[in-house]
């Protein structure tokens, strides 16, 4: 009994419309039945990674109505920090432009050599619109939620992933699959305090100070 994750709508015409989307869906989810993988074993859960700015956000009347009527469970995964997830996003823009690796671009890496040579890159923020893209991102996450909230759904954080091993039990029970340890090989690239990787954080720290976001100058995790 196995898992799988499909890519499904980094192409643009596979998001251009709601039935270009329920049809995308309809392949995902018939899986079994069309992937000569489901001959070799049974799929515990078909599911697939989907940005919100992937159409979700666009189509979300009928994205919510397909899956209800389809059963299908949504896991919200934010970010507390959003300020690490601006420096992440930079950063792997940066990636994509100049493909440090090898000519390769690469978002996640399995190898500790491979996350120093992205580490070394250290963003500069626009500290004058900074603010307001914090806004945009937290109105954003607050508006999916509100969108999908009719549906079966469970909003999950990125640092209680990484800094509470009980939290995947719970994705599993709301999947309601049989629990597994679960692993995985990826290794962090930008580690240790935000000071430490950002060009101007003088500058930044100067201007999230006394804001509803200062503590994502200090908020944190270990891993």
């Amino acid at each position: 009994m196995s898992a799988r994750m499909e890519k499904s709508f980094g192409k643009r015409e596979r998001r251009a419309s709601v039935s270009a989307i329920t049809q995308t869906l309809d392949r995902v989810y018939n899986l079994d039945w069309l992937s000569s993988a489901s001959k070799n074993e049974c799929n515990a859960a078909v599911g697939f990674k989907w940005m919100l700015n992937q159409g979700v956000m666009e189509h979300h009347e009928g994205i919510a109505e397909y899956f209800k009527q389809n059963g299908v469970h949504a896991i919200f995964l934010f970010r507390r920090n959003l300020l690490r997830r601006m420096i992440s996003v930079l950063a792997n823009s940066y990636d994509k432009s100049n493909k440090p690796l090898n000519g390769t671009h690469k978002s996640h890496v399995h190898s500790s050599v491979e996350a120093k040579v992205l580490a070394k890159y250290k963003p500069k923020i626009n500290a004058t619109t900074l603010i307001a893209e914090l806004k945009h991102v937290d109105n954003r996450a607050t508006r999916a939620i509100d969108y999908f909230k009719s549906t079966r759904h469970i909003v999950v954080y990125y640092e209680d992933v990484v800094g509470n091993r009980t939290k995947l039990k719970e994705v599993q029970d709301f999947l309601r699959l049989p629990y597994r340890d679960l692993t995985s090989r990826q290794v962090k690239i930008h580690s240790g305090h935000l000071s430490k990787q950002v060009q101007n954080w003088d500058e930044i720290q100067k201007v999230l100070e006394g804001t509803r976001y200062e503590s994502f100058l200090n908020l944190d995790y270990q891993r």
